[in-house]
């Protein structure tokens, strides 16, 4: 109906007229991410997400260089991380949604044999990082979690010691792959042919093994030379995480941010972006969705007092009056249309009355035609919602082909 459309905009738009003061903003530590390339895209989240929303991120540093970002989480120093999807299980930490892929990339001089890791790694001096650091936490993690047997890696703790291998467990940097002078004349090793995949290949006992792993292709020239055949290797999502007793209201805002702020945060490096997967209730996260984050996806929206719980009694208040308002309009609106189908009643009982046992045939068909212009009339009238499709309608049309068929059994021509 026409009217309780405008009603219903009427109050949609009170509602969202409110000051923009009414809307709190929830303001959220983010740890620093270690990785460069990672600290770049937390960098634009922060800057995305405060320009346009009532969530402010702060990012903050680790508060000891031997503290990971999920021990920070824990110990209360920040709300929200980034995190791989392959580490251990924490009962405090949630999953908010899968960012993006980091991708295990082995780099080494194009002559190498490489006919299988075992082999390449073999006697190799491998550069993946300072001791202690994340990037040779990830791959020494990485390395024993593919169940490798027969290598004993030898890691160079600085690039004092010229390395053989060079392994990054990382998002994929293709301007840096490829304007790094370094890595001239070297490739990335690949563990077999992506037309493997599924049939028993390296990277599939890796992935069952570690089922939170997944087989990655990058394709023939995506880095120059360092790609001059199809690469298959292995990936995992880094994700963002949160503590556990985050509002459930404020990762539901961040999720619905970080959905809207995708394609801006990946338009730059647009190999990042990966399809959110759509049953993210049944992928096989490192930790349990965050309540909030399960509430989006199931739309499950807070209610204005769980939001806007500073402005909750105003906001209820106006609601009630305006719902109060809105009950006394429509039922005026109800008594006007009633008002008008009366009328009617009326004027069909009159034409059919003024007929009399000694009125001729001609005005006899003369009172029904003028019924079935009011019946007509009436459609006319509920098509343009003046009336409406009830029982007093119901009464009319009745009304009128019981006079229409009394007029005729007395001797009426149609």
């Amino acid at each position: 109906m026409k009217f309780t459309r405008t009603l219903a905009l009427l109050l949609a738009s009170t509602l969202l007229c409110m000051p923009a003061a009414a809307k709190p903003t929830a303001e959220i530590d983010m740890v620093m991410p270690a990785l460069e390339l990672d600290q770049k895209i937390a960098r634009q989240i922060v800057e995305l997400v405060s320009d346009r929303s009532g969530i402010k991120i702060n990012l903050v540093p680790l508060p000891d260089d031997s503290m990971s970002e999920l021990d920070a989480l824990q110990n209360g120093y920040a709300d929200i991380a980034f995190s791989l999807n392959n580490v251990r299980f924490r009962d405090n930490i949630s999953t908010v949604m899968p960012l993006y892929p980091s991708v295990l990339q082995i780099i080494a001089d194009a002559d190498r044999p490489a006919s299988n890791l075992l082999e390449f790694l073999t006697d190799a001096v491998v550069m993946a990082g300072p001791r202690g650091s994340v990037s040779r936490s990830r791959i020494e993690q990485l390395i024993s979690g593919l169940n490798l047997t027969g290598i004993d890696v030898k890691f160079a703790d600085s690039f004092d010691e010229v390395p053989d291998v060079i392994i990054v467990y990382a998002p994929i940097d293709r301007e840096r792959l490829l304007n790094d002078p370094f890595l001239q004349g070297m490739k990335l090793f690949s563990f077999g042919d992506p037309a493997e995949i599924g049939l028993g290949s390296p990277v599939d006992r890796a992935v069952l093994l570690n089922p939170r792993l997944r087989p990655f292709v990058v394709p023939v020239g995506t880095f120059g030379d360092l790609t001059p055949e199809p690469v298959l290797t292995v990936a995992v999502d880094t994700l963002l995480v949160s503590r556990s007793d985050v509002d459930s209201t404020v990762i539901y805002d961040l999720y619905q941010e970080m959905l809207r702020l995708r394609p801006a945060l990946f338009s730059a490096r647009p190999e990042l972006f990966q399809p959110l997967n759509e049953d993210l209730l049944h992928a096989n996260l490192a930790f349990s969705l965050h309540p909030g984050a399960l509430a989006f996806i199931k739309r499950d929206e807070p209610t204005l007092i769980e939001r806007y719980s500073g402005v909750g009694e105003v906001a209820v208040a106006l609601v009630v009056a305006l719902v109060s308002a809105s009950a006394a309009l429509i039922k005026l609106y109800r008594m006007r249309r009633k008002s008008r189908l009366d009328k009617f009643l009326v004027e069909v009982i009159k034409i059919r009355n003024a007929v009399t046992s000694d009125s001729s045939n001609a005005e006899r068909t003369d009172a029904i035609a003028r019924i079935r212009a009011l019946q007509d009339y009436g459609f006319e009238q509920l098509v343009d919602e003046k009336l409406a499709a009830d029982e007093s309608f119901r009464i009319f049309i009745e009304l009128t082909n019981d006079s229409i068929e009394y007029l005729q059994k007395t001797g009426a021509s149609v």
